[in-house]
């Protein structure tokens, strides 16, 4: 489904002659195509192709962020402010982020469903959260979160 998405937005980007968005959706279907070849060789299929395409979502969004900061500190504005615009163009894609409260709200439901007792049982919940919340959440707060529950 996702995969149809992008197709039918690098097709309205062209129409319109957005090239911005155009490069940037062409950026990410050659990821998804990469990603294709890579997994031939295994045997994902049992793994949703929507949850592959957000994994690489989410991987673009936070390499861009990295390089909106070495950009800035190297005084280049404009190249941080096209990789801020690639950002907002993934985004589009990519499932609505839970807030900080929601996200406290999952880590708690998460740890009592699992019955964590300790810090030993992070690596449990952060598993679940990755499973249940693929690509919409941060998952380095979420691990704050749940070491603050288990402390």
């Amino acid at each position: 489904m996702l995969r149809d998405d992008l197709t039918h937005a690098m097709k309205e980007a062209m129409k319109s002659k957005d090239r911005t968005r155009l490069s940037t959706i062409r950026l990410i279907l050659a990821a998804v195509k990469e990603k294709d070849i890579e997994d031939r060789s295994l045997d994902n299929a049992d793994r949703d192709d929507d949850a592959i395409i957000t994994d690489i979502l989410s991987k673009m969004v936070k390499q861009r962020g990295d390089s909106i900061k070495a950009y800035e500190e190297a005084g280049r504005c404009e190249l941080a402010e096209q990789e801020r615009e690639e950002i907002s163009i993934i985004q589009t894609f990519l499932p609505r982020q839970l807030s900080d409260d929601e996200l406290k709200n999952a880590c708690v439901a998460i740890v009592s469903e699992i019955g964590a007792e300790g810090l030993k049982d992070i690596g449990r919940c952060m598993g679940a959260l990755k499973a249940k919340y693929a690509g919409q959440m941060d998952f380095a707060k979420a691990s704050l979160a749940v070491k603050e529950l288990l402390a």
